[in-house]
């Protein structure tokens, strides 16, 4: 652990200028050609050089019932006005289904009591903000790896994004909504959830109801909240604006390991 610890501190210090740590994910950033060039590369020598010095499958540290923070800043949306998004919370999220669909052999449709009964995983970790801020929470849910099992990814997928409820930018057209996406190794990675629970209670529509990303092992704006549908691809290239999420559309990295 020590070891691992101290290559994690290695990478922070000597790739943080590389990697563009310091952009804020609430700030609004202008690119240029230049620097989006300059990003791309600087993020993909973060992601081997995380890759080739930690272990894939080492865990991200997991804390106590002590350590929890007594206030879990909410950030981004908190309160999506999505119409569809509403219709469902009015019923308590009764009717909402987790759609998998994509690049898999069998497309699924999963209520919250679906997603409830398959193999669940509770765990304490600390959420790291781009804007450097760290909050510590226990978090329940359902196992990513075995639904994408459930559904069967096709040879030649390669990443899953997450489509969320929310709109950030623009019209509520579904243009401006949040996405996320994910490689392999971090979609099967253990401690990658579907987290439907916060503290022991259920998560709170400020932290993502009903259904919001766990992927412990990278910044927070990689956790996607509101999940409404999960698709495996081959290439993310074609969605949106082609970044591999709703920040990295605007310049923040795609990869964001810690």
């Amino acid at each position: 652990m020590t070891g691992s610890i101290s290559r994690r501190n290695w990478l922070r210090a000597g790739l943080a200028s590389a990697g563009g740590l310091a952009l804020a994910a609430c700030d609004r950033i202008t690119n240029s050609p230049t620097g989006n060039k300059a990003i791309s590369s600087a993020e993909g020598l973060t992601r081997r050089a995380q890759r080739l010095l930690i272990d894939r499958k080492a865990l991200a540290r997991e804390f106590q019932l002590s350590d929890i923070s007594a206030d879990f800043k909410p950030n981004g949306s908190i309160d999506p006005q999505d119409p569809d998004y509403l219709t469902l919370k009015a019923k308590g999220f009764a009717d909402y289904r987790l759609v998998v669909d994509g690049l898999v052999e069998r497309p699924l449709s999963l209520s919250l009591a679906d997603l409830k009964a398959l193999p669940s995983r509770t765990q304490i970790t600390r959420h790291d903000c781009v804007e450097g801020w760290s909050s510590i929470a226990k978090w329940q849910g359902a196992k990513l790896a075995p639904i994408l099992d459930q559904a069967g990814l096709k040879p030649n997928a390669r990443y899953i994004v997450f489509h969320c409820f929310d709109t950030l930018d623009g019209p509520m057209d579904g243009a401006g909504r949040y996405y996320e996406s994910v490689d392999l190794l971090d979609a099967h990675h253990p401690q990658t959830i579907l987290a439907y629970a916060m503290n022991d209670r259920p998560l709170p529509v400020a932290h993502g109801a009903p259904l919001r990303l766990r992927v412990e092992r990278q910044l927070g704006y990689k956790q996607a909240k509101y999940i409404q549908r999960i698709e495996a691809v081959a290439d993310y290239t074609h969605l949106h604006h082609g970044g591999g999420g709703f920040w990295e559309d605007r310049g923040y990295e795609w990869y964001a390991g810690i």
